[in-house]
């Protein structure tokens, strides 16, 4: 019985260790906006602000972003970029293939001179969506 308590109890501990050990960062949107590519290939006018809540989650141990709008958007991480600062931002940001195996970057962008306010970036050869995002 005495050994039983012991593989319980190491069991138990094991699996809190993993979920410690766990890279998972939890983001809800407030809002996004979407800048496209015309014909000739010249950056438009981003579209005005839509409203959203949707929950967005950066898991490091599976490599993936996954934005939780209705359709599912899942980005399979392919490369961590090196963090980059400067005097206005803190930007993070990874080479993904989405859901559709096409390739794009992603960004989560601190804005330092407006009280740390974070969006997430995913930018395409053709277009560009920005969520305006805050940690949960």
């Amino acid at each position: 019985m005495n050994s039983i308590c012991t593989y319980i109890v190491v069991l138990f501990l094991g699996f809190g260790f993993q979920q410690v050990q766990s890279q998972s960062y939890h983001f809800k949107t407030s809002g996004f906006s979407v800048l496209e590519k015309n014909e000739r290939g010249k950056w438009g006018e981003w579209s005005d602000l839509d409203l959203v809540n949707l929950s967005v989650v950066l898991d490091t141990d599976k490599h993936r972003i996954v934005v939780y709008s209705q359709e599912i958007q899942l980005f399979n991480i392919l490369d961590y970029i090196e963090r980059e600062e400067n005097d206005t931002d803190i930007v993070y940001s990874f080479m993904c293939k989405d859901n559709d195996g096409r390739e794009c970057k992603l960004s989560i962008i601190t804005r330092k001179k407006q009280d740390n306010r974070k969006q997430l970036y995913i930018n395409y050869e053709d277009h560009i969506i920005v969520y305006n995002i805050f940690t949960v």
